[in-house]
C-alpha cells in the first residue's frame, strides 16, 4: 500500500472517521460523547463503560492514527444504556468499520441531587477489540462494576468489583484485587491489567473495575502495532458543597457530643445551665423570704 491509498487532510493525519455507537438492536448509529453536565458547588457525577486511549501505527509505518473513544460517557444529570462500540480508522480493515466493543449489557448513570452526587457503570458478558485483531479479543469479561458517591458533608465512597472470569488475548487470567498482572502471547504481544483502582480525598471519589495498558503487533489488518490503554467501568464524582448563609462563612454542623463529654468531665451534664438557673432564681426567693421575717419581728 503506498500514500496514494490515503487521501487525508493536508493539515493533519488521523482519523478520517468519527467513532459511532451501535444500540442494543438494529438501531441507527449515534455518536459517543457527554450528554449533559452539573458542576460548580452543586456536585458533579460521571461514569463510562469503555474508553481508549491507543495509537494505532501502519505496516508501512508512514502513518500513526489515534483510537480515542467512548461508549456511553456521561456526566449527571445522565444515563445511557448502548451494548456495541465501532470505529473507523484511515488504512485500517479497507475503511470499513470495527468493533470495539459488544456487550450484553453497558450501562452508564450519573446523578446529582439532594446533596449527593453519584456515578455508576455495568459491563456483562464483554468483548473488546483493538485494529488487527477481528477473530482474537483483547480482553473478555463476565460482569465488572464501578461506583462512585459524594455526599456533602460525609466520606466519599469509590467501589469496583470484578464478578466472573477474564480472559486476556485468548487466555483465561486470574486477578487480584488491587493489583497487576501481565499477559504475555508470542507472536501477538502483552497486556497489563491493573484490577479495581479506587482513589478518594475529602470531597472526590473514582474507581474503575479494570485498566489496560496495551502493546500489541497483529500484522493483520494492515496494522502493525497498537499501543495505549484501555479502561472498561469507570465512575466518579465531587460532593456538594456545603451549605453556606448569607454571610458568606460555611455553616459548620454543631458538635454536640464533644459538649456533652466536656460537661461530664465536670460532673454536669447537658441540663447544668438549666438547673444553675434554677438554683439562682431559688436563692433570691430565699433570701427575700428571710427579710421579710426579719422586718415582721422588729414591728
Amino acid at each position: 500500500m503506498n500514500s496514494n491509498t490515503f487521501r487525508m487532510p493536508a493539515r493533519r493525519i488521523g482519523v478520517i472517521a468519527t467513532a459511532t455507537v451501535l444500540a442494543a438492536g438494529p438501531a441507527a448509529l449515534a455518536t459517543a460523547g457527554p450528554a449533559s453536565a452539573t458542576g460548580g458547588d452543586k456536585g458533579r457525577a460521571n461514569a463510562v463503560v469503555l474508553r481508549t486511549g491507543l495509537d494505532v501505527s501502519l505496516l508501512n509505518k508512514t502513518l500513526n492514527v489515534p483510537l480515542k473513544v467512548s461508549l456511553n460517557e456521561v456526566q449527571a444529570p445522565a444515563s445511557a444504556g448502548k451494548t456495541a462500540l465501532t470505529a473507523e480508522l484511515d488504512g485500517v480493515n479497507g475503511g470499513q468499520p470495527f468493533s470495539v466493543l459488544r456487550a450484553d449489557v453497558a450501562t452508564a448513570k450519573a446523578n446529582v441531587e439532594d446533596g449527593k452526587a453519584e456515578g455508576y457503570s455495568n459491563i456483562a458478558r464483554a468483548k473488546v477489540h483493538v485494529p488487527g485483531l477481528p477473530l482474537l479479543s483483547l480482553i473478555e469479561v463476565e460482569q465488572v462494576t464501578s461506583k462512585a458517591v459524594c455526599a456533602a458533608g460525609e466520606r466519599p465512597v469509590a467501589e469496583a468489583n470484578l464478578l466472573g472470569g477474564v480472559t486476556v488475548l485468548g487466555k483465561k487470567v486470574t486477578l487480584s484485587a488491587g493489583g497487576t498482572t501481565q499477559v504475555k502471547v508470542p507472536g501477538v504481544g502483552e497486556v497489563r491489567l491493573d484490577l479495581s483502582k479506587t482513589h478518594t480525598t475529602s470531597r472526590t471519589a473514582a474507581a474503575s473495575a479494570l485498566e489496560l495498558k496495551v502493546s500489541v503487533n497483529p500484522l493483520k489488518l494492515n496494522v502493525a502495532e497498537v499501543e495505549g490503554t484501555v479502561t472498561l467501568a469507570g465512575a466518579s464524582c465531587e460532593a456538594p458543597a456545603a451549605v453556606k448563609p448569607q454571610g458568606g462563612v460555611e455553616e459548620k454542623p454543631v458538635a454536640t457530643k464533644p459538649q456533652e463529654a466536656n460537661l461530664a468531665e465536670t460532673g454536669g451534664n447537658s441540663a447544668t445551665p438549666y438547673l444553675v438557673g434554677g438554683a439562682v432564681a431559688l436563692l433570691a426567693a430565699g433570701g427575700g423570704a428571710v427579710a421579710m421575717t426579719r422586718r415582721g419581728r422588729k414591728g
